[in-house]
């Protein structure tokens, strides 16, 4: 216990340096949540009018006013050009009028949510967008992307082994197509883009595939190496919805000096070991509690997760995070292993709301290189989630449509 309190001593000393290295997010901001209000709905792509919510906890609990600023923005996520009144209805900018403090925590906290679209902003295109949110002094919160789209088009997946031999039990291979029955396309090589991705983290994005074959109002796209996605495996999980409770997943909970401490087991790379099914989210999670009321927005708790992980991987010149829709898929320094010599483990001490969490552990090298398969391995097996958005820009329009989106699972893949 010694070393996970120096550990934690560290981790605090070094708090406010992450705020500076981060200010996308401030430290005092947790638990971000931008997604579509239908159940198991995980991921801020969204149908034209369909209704989602952003959400999002303040440690300091002092009720602050917070506005969002919305902006368009192209295929490449460079900003449009075009004018709010373009591609909004109503306010670009506006205050988040709803929000409460929380009941029964030990971690005081004030909640925020808003709703979309409201009768203060409303939708006019489709496209990628960008929120940010932004105190009264004009301190940025936290920026997060989202996408709007039509279903002009239908855009259908097939996921198989990779037809890379060296390749064959460790990556899966994507193809797909494009048919636009009711769209006239008169030069699809430049007036169409794609992206295609894996588990919705835009850093695994693969863009401007070019369509190899035309058969009709049908892209092909069928690249042999190209659209090969390392399998990974499947993604690591705890579920802190009982904040005294300890299970398969959290060895214990201690109490600390202000909050609870919950304890997971020591994770084991899994490398060298065979596959094994693990029925998962894809990095997902779900804010939840079993303690107090019935309203996790308010009544779950904080708690300071540690992490620690035995590898005898070479990951010199390399670093360690813990990887996750909870932390927007970015590698954060708050995320970051670090190895404790007295135990010989990567350790890390995470503050995190009750809930349901799916995590990986993703290296980082020295040239920005990621990889979420040096410690857990990769198999073929691996179920993943694949998404295809189909972008459309005409000749002489001035914006990136998006009319269509198609979605694929690795669980029965194809040989």
């Amino acid at each position: 216990m010694k070393k996970f309190i120096f550990l934690f001593s560290l981790l605090l000393s070094t708090f406010s340096f992450a705020q500076l290295s981060y200010p996308e997010q401030a430290n005092h901001v947790k638990s971000v949540v931008l997604r579509p209000l239908a159940p198991n709905r995980y991921v801020p792509i969204m149908r034209m009018g369909e209704r989602f919510e952003l959400s999002f906890d303040d440690l300091e609990a002092d009720q602050k006013e917070y506005y969002y600023k919305i902006e368009h923005y192209d295929f490449d996520w460079n900003p449009s050009g075009l004018s709010d009144r373009e591609y909004l209805i109503g306010y670009q900018t506006d205050r988040i009028r709803n929000y409460e403090n929380s009941f029964n925590t030990l971690q005081f906290y004030t909640h925020y949510k808003v709703t979309f679209p409201n009768n203060e902003t409303k939708f006019r295109l489709t496209g990628n967008y960008k929120i940010t949110v932004y105190d009264e002094f004009d301190q940025v919160a936290f920026v997060r992307k989202f996408v709007l789209y039509e279903q002009k088009v239908s855009a259908g997946i097939e996921i198989r082994r990779s037809r890379d031999l060296s390749a064959y039990d460790t990556k899966q291979y994507v193809e797909f197509d494009i048919k636009y029955p009711n769209v006239i396309i008169n030069n699809p090589s430049e007036e169409v883009k794609v992206v295609l991705m894996q588990n919705n983290d835009w850093n695994t994005a693969m863009t401007h595939l070019k369509p190899q074959y035309y058969r009709g109002q049908q892209l092909i796209y069928k690249y042999v190496n190209e659209t090969n996605f390392w399998a990974g495996n499947e993604f690591r999980y705890f579920d802190s919805k009982g904040v005294r409770d300890a299970n398969i997943e959290i060895a214990r909970v201690d109490s600390g000096p202000n909050l609870y401490h919950t304890i997971l087991f020591t994770d084991e790379e899994r490398i060298d070991l065979p596959y094994s099914l693990n029925p998962d989210i894809n990095g997902n999670f779900v804010i939840r509690t079993i303690d107090g009321g019935q309203n996790p927005d308010l009544d779950a708790d904080y708690t300071w997760v540690f992490f620690s992980l035995q590898s005898l991987e070479d990951l010199r010149g390399k670093r360690i995070y813990i990887n996750g829709a909870f932390n927007n898929w970015e590698a954060r320094d708050e995320f970051e292993m670090k190895m404790n010599p007295d135990t010989g483990k990567y350790e890390a001490i995470v503050l995190m709301k009750q809930g349901f969490y799916n995590y990986q552990y993703l290296t980082i090298d020295k040239d920005g290189n990621r990889s979420n398969h040096d410690i857990d391995g990769s198999f073929h097996l691996t179920e993943n989630d694949y998404t295809v958005l189909v972008y459309y820009r005409p000749f002489g329009a001035r914006y990136d449509q998006v009319v269509g989106i198609g979605y694929g699972k690795s669980d029965r893949i194809l040989n």
